[in-house]
Parts: structure tokens; sequence; C-alpha cells
């Protein structure tokens, strides 16, 4: 007889959730705002009065999580409204088996068949009901939408994901990431902080959003021969942080940028000095950002000699990368600045042209300071051509090829920064 036992996680980390909640969100109250020479902006107790005012409740319209919210907040407000819960339950041959567990394991393994068409039947169903497996599934109206059929290895330090899935009409809903926080959660309060799973080509983008990366830094004696290898699937770890409650996080994040943008915005409204413009540009001049008037009254500082560092070195990857796109195959279009000559109404469609020679020369400047300023005009140089050009043209097949090209590198020396 296959039997259940279940360990009910939709109220295990309930209360210590809105406590490390309300700890987060005030910890605002604790930091440092001053400027150099140890002159406070504001004091804490203007801080706290501004973090009241945001946590009103009288501010709150609507439910939350319907507007500029993150993935998972309609999930969450569905588990605290009691439409949906989380319950990890496990098969077992030594205990009674209540019915409904059965019925839940059932319902989830019929949602892996669907909605893993790859994966044969009797395999799926021998994970779901082995006893060494546990499932954390997702309850609504008492029927199983989803969930996540895992394995823990506590001797080794790491829990493997086997199967994730969601049913097709309940996705889209932020479902996913719900209930990977909850597993996240789960799984600190059983001492483990890494997951392992095996993610196909489709999974690889889900799976980094959740925190996963490709980067393996368990060492690989702990989890050799300990889980099956897939065909054709990538090996990737999620390193948990145990300071953490995940199903709280995007909701402290949240009010946290509302707090800091609500100190802006009251140390703006007792900013009464305004500063003339600056007229350098209109002579097509520079000007240094000390020089800009106001900037030192904010407590600015110039760049200490680590950070010039980096930026050296960074340039120098640049340099090294642009190089490379100079000498691809597909970069003849890209080379020098488009001629009038050629393309009479380029200049009328595209108003901020960039080619390699641009970036050579902004290079040869020391103007890009950091990686997305980079990127930025590599892709804004991409983008053009796509845009002037037809898709069947050799100009955007070249474009396409050397974003491709360029994309690759930028990951080969660890700077690419979508």
């Amino acid at each position: 007889v296959v039997s259940t036992q279940s360990t009910g996680s939709s109220g295990i980390n309930a209360e210590y959730g809105k406590q490390w909640y309300q700890r987060r969100v005030r910890a605002v109250v604790e930091e440092d705002y001053s400027i150099p020479g140890n002159q406070q902006v504001m004091s804490s107790h203007t801080v706290a009065q501004v973090i009241e005012t945001i946590l009103e409740p009288s501010r709150q319209v609507g439910p939350p999580g319907l507007q500029n919210s993150a993935r998972d907040e309609g999930a969450r407000h569905e588990e605290e409204q009691g439409i949906i819960r989380v319950e990890v339950i496990q098969n077992s041959l030594h205990t009674e088996v209540p019915k409904q567990h059965l019925l839940w394991l059932v319902g989830m393994q019929n949602v892996y068949v669907l909605q893993l068409p790859r994966m044969p039947k009797e395999y799926i169903a021998r994970l779901v009901f082995d006893s060494k497996h546990k499932v954390l599934c997702l309850i609504k109206n008492n029927a199983v939408i989803g969930g996540i059929c895992f394995r823990q290895f506590p001797s080794q330090g790491f829990t493997e994901i086997v199967f994730h899935a969601v049913s097709s009409n309940e996705q889209v809903k932020g479902y996913g990431t719900h209930i990977m926080n909850h597993l996240k959660d789960y799984h600190i309060q059983c001492g483990i902080t890494n997951f392992l799973t095996f993610a196909d080509e489709f999974a690889i983008g889900y799976f980094k959003k959740q925190g996963f990366t490709k980067n393996i830094t368990l060492e690989s004696h702990k989890y050799h021969g300990y889980i099956k290898d897939y065909e054709g699937a990538t090996l990737m770890q999620c390193a948990l942080n145990p300071k953490i409650c995940y199903k709280e996080l995007s909701r402290v994040i949240k009010r946290q940028k509302e707090i800091v943008q609500g100190l802006v915005e009251w140390r703006q409204s007792k900013t009464s000095k305004v500063y003339p413009g600056i007229t350098s540009f209109k002579k097509g001049g520079r000007i240094a950002i000390e020089d800009i008037p106001g900037v030192l009254e904010t407590g600015w500082t110039p760049r200490t000699e680590r950070e010039e560092e980096n930026s050296s070195i960074n340039n120098k990857y640049f340099t090294t990368i642009w190089a490379k796109l100079k000498a691809h195959s597909s970069a003849w279009p890209f080379l020098e600045p488009v001629k009038p000559e050629i393309a009479p109404d380029y200049y009328q469609h595209i108003k901020y042209p960039c080619d390699l020679q641009t970036i050579g020369e902004k290079l040869g400047q020391g103007y890009y300071k950091t990686r997305k300023m980079f990127i930025a005009d590599v892709n804004r140089m991409i983008n053009n051509c796509k845009l002037y050009n037809d898709a069947t043209t050799e100009y955007y097949k070249c474009a396409s090829v050397l974003q491709k090209f360029f994309i690759h590198e930028m990951k080969e020396a660890n700077l690419y920064d979508p």
C-alpha cells in the first residue's frame, strides 16, 4: 500500500515571512543618510515619518499586485485570500494514506504528462510516486494546478528539481515563480541551500529568472553519481541565501523602492536653490562632472583609483571585442558612417546613427565607463541597420549575424548585461 505524508508549507512560513518583511522594510531607517563631512542630510525621525506615510494603509488603492507589480504579486495575494494554497506531500510505504493526498499526486502526475510531453508517462509516474521524492503542489479549488517534484540530498547539501510545471490554463499568472519561492523558503528551513536541475533549451530562460545559473559552484563530487544526467539538457544551479524570505522578497524590494523615492521627493521638496542650465554643449564641448552646478553640493565625489582601474580594464576588453567585430566577415556594412550618396534618406529615418568607426573613436577617448554604455552603442548600430533595411536584404542578415557574434564574445568575457 502506497501512502503519503503531508508537510504543509503554506502556513509554515507565513508568520516568519510577515516578520521578515517588516524588518527589511523598516531597515531603511537604520541607513546612514549623510554626505562627506558627516553632515546629516535628514534625521532618522524624518526618515521614519516618510516611511510611515508610505506604509499608511489609506495609500493603498485596490488589491495589490495588479499594476506595476512583481511577477508573483498576484499569486501571493490569492494565497493570502485563501484562493490558492501550497502543500508539500511525499509518498510513504509505512503510514496510512489520506485519499486527498493520493488525488493530489495523481493530479500532479497528470499536469506533468500534459505539460512535459517529451517525458515518458511511466517515468513521470515512477518519480512522482517514489517515496524518495517530494512534490510541492499548488492547490486551487481543491485541485492541483501545478507543482515541483524534487529529491533532497541533505548529506550532500543540495536538492535536485526533477519536474516543474503549471497547467496551461493557469499560466502567465505568476504561479510558477510563487511556488519556486515557496520551495526556496521550505529548503532554507530544512537547512539545504543549493538547487540543481537539468533544463532543456526551452526552460533555461525561465530558470535564469528564478536565480539559476549555468555556473556550477557546488563541488562536483557532491552531486556526481547522485543525479541523473539528461541528454541535451543543461545543468543549472541556484544558491539560496538563508537570510532571505523569498516569498516576500519582491514585495520588500517594491516597498524599499517606494521608500527611497519618497525620501528623494522629500529632499527635493526642501531644496529651493535652482542652478542655471549648462551651455557648453551648445558649442559641442564637454564639461567635467564636478563643474556641473550643484553636483558637489549633493555629496558627489570623484571615482576612486580602484574604480578608475576597473574602468581601464573594461576599456581593454571593449577594445578587444571591438577589434573582433571589425574583423568579422559580416561587419562590412558597419565599418564607417553611412554615406548620404549611398542612402540619401538614411539620416531622415535614423536620428542617432552609430558605426564601428565612431565606436572606435569613443574607445580612444575613454568614453565607455560601463558595459551598458558599450552594449548600448553596439546595439544601436545593429538596430539602426535592421530598422532601415528590409529583413530580406544582405544588410539585415549581416546585422543579425554580427549581433549573435557580439553577444557571444561579451558572454565569453563575462561582460554581457542584456
